[in-house]
């Protein structure tokens, strides 16, 4: 399969406390030309944030010990040089438009429901990127 390179040479974070989904986003994203870290916590994410200054996060919601919501508070309340302005997907086991309201408010930009296709996870990566106000 030829990658589209949709998401050629963006930075992305990805937090997500599941090996093998974190592996799965992780190559999703290389393959259309991201470059990608990923991390297993918020702890680790809100660690190297500032020094990374991804494109865009991804984070999972449901992760033990601080979860995605806690996470993106956090990073909204950090100067936008330490990267406070991350555009951010939620990706979420809860599909219901109460969990997809409450990562918006939380201060993500878009909610995404898992399982996620390829084809679906990149097209939400570049549509969020390309409507970023730079």
């Amino acid at each position: 399969m030829q990658p589209s390179l949709a998401l050629d040479s963006l930075n992305i974070l990805v937090v997500e406390d599941d090996d093998d989904i974190r592996c799965f986003i992780t190559t999703v994203l290389e393959t259309d030309g991201a470059i990608v870290e990923a991390v297993p916590s918020a702890a680790e994410a809100l660690k190297i944030l500032p020094q990374l200054q991804p494109d865009i996060l991804i984070s999972d919601i449901g992760m033990p010990n601080e979860d995605g919501y806690t996470l993106i508070r956090k990073i909204r309340a950090l100067k936008p040089d330490m990267g406070g302005k991350v555009p951010a997907i939620a990706l979420t086991a809860y599909g219901d438009s109460e969990s997809r309201i409450r990562a918006l408010e939380a201060g993500f930009q878009t909610h995404v429901s898992k399982p996620v296709f390829p084809e679906e996870l990149v097209e939400i990566v570049a549509h969020l990127f390309a409507s970023c106000d730079w």
